[in-house]
């Protein structure tokens, strides 16, 4: 008997973010709309992960606008979102009154399939979300996230499987975030899936590590109905496997997926133009990459770490990290790598490396983690690690939201008469600091995307003065990663030291003047070094989120003095004597750098 495979096209969501930096404008989608829409497409990802972030944040686009565009340039065709469940978009819980008010407004504006997960897999952060979908009349999707550990087993996902779908969810998705999927692994989970449970099962696969059309291929063998694919031009590595790949194995089968190929081939010709332009945002760490095989770190927070150690002149300690992140992870309780777990454990493991000792700082989101605060762990946390970051608190049972008041109210408040409509209320619920920006922005009529730089021409790139090659830096703020371009042209006819600067693609003539009383190797800063038992300092590189005591305060060694930030994550800095506070060097905001006296205490 034949069976059809539906097949899911990414390249509006997922492949344009896992390969450039989420950064494709609605202006490079909507003339190919009419050639999607006649693909004939099960659906087509436009919405979600970080693409609401990144036109709200670098496009300057109302995302709700691309929404509503999208749909009229799709009449045929279904739209698709990937929503984080208590999560949505940002990056914290939200109330649940926000929750439902999200789902009515992206159902209203286009959504026809939302696929819902969460980062630790707990099906309770998930609910209110699928209540809402359903109370729309739309698609509910429940996702696995897929991981490896001693916890994460075939029965384990069946059950979980099983729970959304008691929820009411209408499909399965199996969603290997990390490519950590393998081929014979696929199938055994597929068949598992629908010996149990009788709802169509999706498999989203990245193909990071080179084995994304194998797994795709043994799961429809097993049964599954569904595949995601990337058009070529956006497909393999930290992408998915090619939409055309995938329906040119299949065609002539009893699988075949009736496409047209050659309408296929047409749309990805468009968009191999179209990748061009966006060529500042390519990056080294987009190819396929086998090493998360064997540690089972993501390619992107691979690439991440390796860069923020890159920072912090500890590059050569990166294999130590490595072999710290499983250790973080048994620690926590085997939580999946994925938005936000990947940062929590990866930051944590590198300051455990740097610190010289383990757990000697133990950022903040740990210890919420620890908490119960983000869900409940998949596996069992260790209990001596919990009672170091959180003492005697008590430990969060319910599902984390539940102890959360509704907030819409508060958000229409705060945000004021900048929001012209409830969708830009969710939009600065979102991302509060950037949304109000966006919208202060389009009220006084000054928004402006980032600046695209030229299309190199073929045989190379010309240098922005003819000097030297750029040196590159990954900065990671808030689950978004900015690239720094700095290049030095040298010194002109003013005596001064000319740069470029540029940030994600953004370039800007820098001038530095040179001062007689520079002070070097700590950032440029003229605080002094620590050396007296009762100089507070910190361990990484950072900024300071919150003061907590001021001059003349009393406090007590091991007391929480500082708030820092660093590598997304916040951690405390604790006075290293009792004592009076003698004086204090910094405010919110300030950079910092290791060594640096920050408070005295005598």
């Amino acid at each position: 008997m034949s069976k059809k495979i539906t097949v899911t096209d990414t390249i509006l969501r997922d492949a344009h973010q896992s390969l450039i930096a989420t950064r494709m404008r609605t202006e490079d989608m909507l003339p190919i709309c009419a050639k999607l829409d006649q693909v004939g497409y099960w659906s087509l990802e436009v919405w979600g992960g970080a693409t609401f972030d990144a036109c709200v944040r670098f496009l300057k686009e109302d995302p709700w606008e691309r929404l509503r565009q999208l749909k009229a340039a799709l009449p045929n065709t279904r739209l698709q979102m990937l929503l984080r469940g208590q999560n949505l978009l940002g990056y914290r819980h939200y109330s649940d009154d926000v929750v439902r008010a999200f789902v009515a407004k992206a159902a209203v504006n286009g959504i026809d399939v939302f696929r819902i997960f969460d980062a630790m897999n707990d099906v309770r952060n998930l609910r209110v979300a699928i209540e809402a979908v359903k109370a729309a009349g739309k698609h509910a999707q429940g996702t696995i996230a897929y991981t490896t550990s001693p916890v994460h087993t075939v029965e384990a996902f069946v059950e979980q499987a099983r729970a959304m779908a008691a929820m009411g969810v209408d499909s399965l998705a199996i969603k290997d975030m990390a490519g950590l999927l393998t081929p014979y692994a696929t199938a055994e989970l597929v068949k598992a899936l629908k010996a149990e449970i009788d709802l169509p099962v999706f498999i989203h696969s990245h193909d990071t590590a080179g084995m994304g059309a194998m797994c795709q291929l043994k799961a429809i063998e097993a049964g599954a109905d569904h595949i995601d694919t990337a058009i070529s031009s956006f497909a393999w590595g930290t992408s998915h496997p090619g939409t055309e790949s995938m329906v040119a194995a299949l065609r002539g089968s009893e699988y075949d997926t009736g496409l047209d190929l050659e309408l296929l081939q047409e749309i990805g010709l468009y968009f191999f133009g179209v990748r061009k332009k966006y060529h500042q945002f390519e990056s080294d760490f987009t190819a396929v990459d086998t090493r998360v095989q064997v540690n089972q770190v993501p390619g992107g927070m691979m690439s991440n770490l390796a860069n923020q150690l890159k920072e912090q002149g500890a590059l050569n300690r990166i294999n130590e990290v490595f072999a710290e992140i499983p250790r973080v992870r048994a620690d926590l309780g085997y939580p999946p790598l994925v938005t936000p777990t990947s940062q929590i454990v990866g930051s944590q493991a590198v300051f455990n490396v740097l610190a010289g000792a383990r757990y000697k700082t133990i950022t903040n989101e740990v210890k919420l983690y620890l908490q119960g605060r983000y869900g409940k762990a998949p596996g069992q946390v260790s209990e001596q690690l919990r009672f170091q970051a959180i003492g005697s608190e008590e430990v969060i049972e319910v599902r984390p939201a539940d102890l959360l008041k509704p907030e819409m109210a508060r958000l229409r408040e705060e945000v004021g008469s900048l929001a012209k409509s409830e969708e830009d209320v969710l939009t600065y619920a979102m991302f509060p600091d950037i949304g109000r920006k966006f919208l202060e922005e389009r009220a006084a009529g000054s928004l402006k995307p980032e600046v695209l730089l030229p299309i190199p021409e073929a045989g190379g790139v010309a240098a922005a003065s003819g000097e030297g090659v750029p040196t590159e830096f990954v900065i990671d703020v808030h689950g978004e990663s900015y690239r720094v371009d700095i290049t030095g042209v040298g010194i002109k006819g003013d005596g001064k030291r000319h740069f470029y600067l540029s940030i994600d693609g953004m370039p800007e003539e820098v001038v530095f003047e040179p001062l007689n009383d520079f002070v070097g190797g700590s950032g440029g800063n003229k605080r002094k070094q620590a050396s007296g038992p009762g100089d507070v300092s910190t361990s990484m590189p950072g900024n300071i989120v919150d003061v907590l005591v001021k001059e003349g305060d009393t406090v007590k060694a091991g007391q929480a003095v500082l708030i820092t930030e660093a590598m997304k994550m916040e951690s405390e800095v604790q006075a290293p004597i009792a004592g009076t506070v003698k004086a204090v060097h910094v405010a919110k905001g300030d950079r910092v750098n290791p060594g640096d006296v920050l408070v005295e205490i005598g």
